[in-house]
């Protein structure tokens, strides 16, 4: 019921920065927990952060806490992840997720889930 569509992506050299970008059309997303996972290559998908506008709260993996700031306008129905001080261990396919709860959806069990958008950091 809930359609994601991830953009923003792209080619980047180190130490650059990026904002990904997940609109959200079926359900207002401002109801709704938000986040975002990536896979690298040849890896699993991971956790890497987490919104609840009720709680107006955030969560961050370790590997970008500092680094990696979540957002989301709700005129827009769109959900942001900007990205500073990339690094080649930074590329990886984007995933955009979203569910009822931020609990389950930090844990993998996101209702719904964009195709994704590529990031690719040279060294």
């Amino acid at each position: 019921q809930v359609h994601l569509v991830e953009s923003g992506g792209g080619l980047v050299q180190a130490g650059d920065s990026l904002r990904l970008s997940c609109a959200a059309s079926g359900r207002n997303i401002s109801t709704l927990a938000a986040g975002w996972f990536r896979q690298a290559p040849g890896k699993g998908r991971v956790f890497v952060a987490g919104l609840n506008w009720d709680g107006t709260t955030t969560t961050y993996s370790d590997s970008v806490k500092g680094r990696f700031t979540i957002s989301g306008d709700n005129a827009k129905n769109t959900v942001y992840l900007e990205m500073t001080n990339l690094g080649v261990e930074d590329t990886a396919v984007y995933y955009c997720t979203v569910d009822r709860a931020l609990g389950p959806l930090v844990r993998g069990y996101g209702a719904y889930w964009g195709q994704g958008t590529q990031v690719a950091v040279s060294s």
